[in-house]
């Protein structure tokens, strides 16, 4: 009898250790903080880190349920975020600055630098008579897209280097045909993101030796490229989400950098047209040119130089004329991001 009471008691014991360890399990699922994030574009390469962190796990430790969506280029995260559908995103800051000067009150910024380098840049043909002198883009005819972020950086181009583009012709193209017309001939250069444009007109049977990227921070503009951005009102009712979203992102970086092969192959699960070699030479260019910089390397990932910032601030204002200037804090809270040892990258 008393071997029997004592099996019972045990088997009690079991049986509310068990409910506990259930309901808790519960009650953290239930407490996971919905995010929901805009890529700045389709699931490629350069989407590794955000698929990463998404398979690994990292999202979901830090208590959110985060939904990463498609976009249709590095400005379209802004309104997402703006408008409220979205809580997060990775788009251009320098169309964050002009869509804040532009829209008054717009409670969004940039949190976390991810492009230190922005890859902004002309991508012409030497059989077009492109080269790697501005000059050569005179009398010539370009792919640009209305809504590329690249696109709208030329008068920053054009007045750092005083070129007069009289004799230029700009066609407003659809992305999808851009690289095509460049591969036809039927342009002789293009404005894009130069992972994107360079690698596309290669598996279109463009040799690499004839395709010409003229990256415009080799030529003056001085600015940064994407960044994770969110709305100051989920970042003021979510700080530790927001603060949680960061590391875990911050986590996918650094296994990207690792191993980016194997970061490929999470982008490839979400992108059933993509191919291994073309995605995973688009992210090595990423990781190269853009992200790991000599900047990223000596100081962490994702901050920013507060004086470079101020500058790139001077050369947005070469293209709009500023309502009302924005100061750096404005724009950039770095508030939320990880702490310093966290941040290093090899």
């Amino acid at each position: 009898m008393i071997g029997d009471r004592a099996m019972r008691a045990r088997g009690w014991i079991r049986g509310v250790v068990a409910g506990t360890v259930f309901l808790a399990g519960l009650g953290a699922a239930q407490a996971q903080t919905p995010v929901r994030f805009s890529l700045d574009w389709r699931w490629e390469g350069p989407a590794a880190p955000f698929a990463v962190a998404l398979d690994k796990g990292y999202f979901a430790a830090e208590g959110l349920d985060v939904t990463i969506e498609p976009a249709a280029g590095s400005r379209e995260p802004i309104t997402r975020v703006a408008s409220g559908a979205y809580d997060a995103g990775f788009g251009d800051v320098n169309t964050l600055v002009r869509f804040r000067d532009e829209n008054p009150g717009t409670d969004i910024k940039a949190v976390m630098m991810m492009y230190d380098r922005p890859p902004f840049a002309i991508i012409g043909r030497k059989s077009r008579g492109i080269t790697k002198d501005l000059a050569s883009l005179q009398g010539k005819r370009f792919g640009a897209p209305a809504a590329d972020a690249a696109y709208a950086q030329w008068p920053i181009l054009k007045a750092v280097n005083k070129i007069d583009d009289a004799s230029m012709k700009f066609e407003n193209v659809g992305f999808p045909v851009r690289e095509p017309m460049l591969a036809q001939g039927e342009v002789d250069a293009v404005f894009g993101f130069a992972m994107s444009s360079y690698v596309n007109l290669k598996s279109r049977g463009v040799p690499g030796e004839d395709i010409v990227v003229l990256l415009m921070s080799d030529y003056g503009v001085d600015l940064y490229g994407n960044a994770v951005i969110v709305s100051d009102k989920f970042a003021k009712e979510n700080p530790e989400a927001v603060k949680g979203l960061l590391r875990a992102i911050m986590k996918g970086v650094r296994d990207t950098v690792k191993d980016p092969a194997g970061a490929v192959d999470s982008v490839l699960k979400r992108n059933d047209v993509a191919k291994k070699d073309v995605e995973l030479e688009r992210l090595k260019m990423v990781l190269s040119e853009n992200m790991l910089t000599p900047w990223v390397k000596a100081n962490g990932f994702g901050g920013i130089d507060k004086d470079r910032f101020a500058r790139s601030l001077d050369q947005i204002g070469l293209t709009v004329a500023y309502k009302h200037k924005p100061k750096i804090e404005d724009v950039f809270n770095d508030e939320f991001i990880p702490a310093p040892d966290q941040r290093r990258v090899n």
